[in-house]
């Protein structure tokens, strides 16, 4: 397994983190399935490991937390909060009344005191920067988390909150979580090189493009991926973009055998390329697909392939920019355009 620094922190992490969106209901995973993912994944030098309160409301956290008794300290633990965790008013956002309640049950159901990162799940137009990072300092001077980051947040987002944290003298934000991935690489246009500009780290979610890039989606077979049965339109080969994704993932299958790789080292060895990006963000549901992930922990791409990869998908481009899930409000709701 190879390491990198998390950002500015000083905190190594491998260049391959878990994912446990798949924990739970959501992936069908069961507490002795959990237990064995995470101790084959530790086992393989893997010691970030990411979760949120809102994966399959909050069993994913209760599954992890069970499967990192003895070995808690092994591992850089991170979660999220942000995204509605019901119906009820209140229970979604970045305010400081949320995040300071979001992290008590997180905390609880993780079984720990504290946790090495805690990031907001997605930008709440609702609150200011300050408040949020006022909250976060404050929670990180309680001990209650080591660091505070972001996820899919949009560029001009970053920098505003880089910004509102240098003007109150308050703590920053030291990480973001992107999507990225071979098929969706419209990050490498702003989020990426603004990460880097300050310093931030990068995990990477969504690698392998919610399965189109694990190679089990080819244009001769029946898709049978677990995002398929829940997501069936983002496999929809009636939608243009998906056949323009279908015809990628077709090439890229080709290069990937021309290379002696599978797609999936292929997949991971692209985003674990780029500078600006610190770890890649793995979700297997089962102990082959982890086995197929770390596969590629050593990959390293040659220039002629990652050249190759350009000429399938056009840098900064997004095969379904839909899908990035940090389109600005305004965009999603028309009476935030014409009230």
């Amino acid at each position: 397994m190879q390491y990198s620094t998390l950002g500015h922190t000083g905190i190594q992490v491998s260049r391959l983190a878990l994912g446990t969106m798949n924990f739970g209901r959501i992936g069908g995973t069961t507490q002795a399935e959990v237990d064995a993912l995470v101790g084959t994944a530790l086992d393989a030098g893997i010691n970030m490991v990411d979760t949120a309160d809102v994966y399959s409301g909050g069993e994913s956290e209760e599954l992890l937390g069970k499967a990192l008794v003895g070995r808690r300290d092994e591992v850089v633990l991170a979660t999220k909060a942000g995204l509605p965790m019901s119906d009820r008013i209140g229970q979604k956002g970045a305010s400081r009344r949320w995040l300071t309640a979001a992290l008590e049950g997180s905390l609880r159901r993780l079984g720990v005191d504290y946790v090495d990162l805690f990031q907001i799940h997605r930008w709440d137009p609702a609150t200011s920067d300050e408040e949020t990072l006022s909250a976060l300092s404050d929670l990180q001077r309680a001990g209650k988390i080591r660091h505070f980051g972001t996820s899919t947040y949009p560029a001009h987002r970053l920098v505003q909150a880089q910004w509102a944290a240098t003007k109150a003298g308050i703590g920053r934000f030291v990480t973001e979580q992107p999507s990225y991935s071979i098929l969706q690489r419209g990050v490498e246009r702003d989020v990426l090189p603004v990460a880097q500009e300050y310093g931030l780290g990068v995990m990477v979610w969504s690698p392998l493009a919610s399965g189109w890039l694990s190679g089990a989606v080819r244009r001769d077979r029946e898709v049978t991926t677990n995002r398929a049965a829940f997501m069936p339109q983002r496999f929809d080969l009636a939608d243009p973009g998906n056949q323009a994704r279908m015809d990628a993932v077709e090439k890229l299958a080709a290069l990937a055998e021309e290379s002696d790789l599978t797609l999936i080292q292929l997949a991971l060895g692209f985003v674990a390329a780029h500078p600006g990006v610190t770890s890649a963000l793995i979700g297997p549901r089962t102990i082959d697909h982890l086995a197929s992930q770390l596969a590629a922990a050593e990959i390293v791409l040659a220039t002629d392939v990652l050249d190759a990869i350009d000429g399938i998908v056009v840098p900064g481009t997004d095969l379904a920019a839909h899908e990035k899930n940090d389109a600005a409000p305004a965009l999603l709701d028309v009476a935030l355009r014409r009230r």
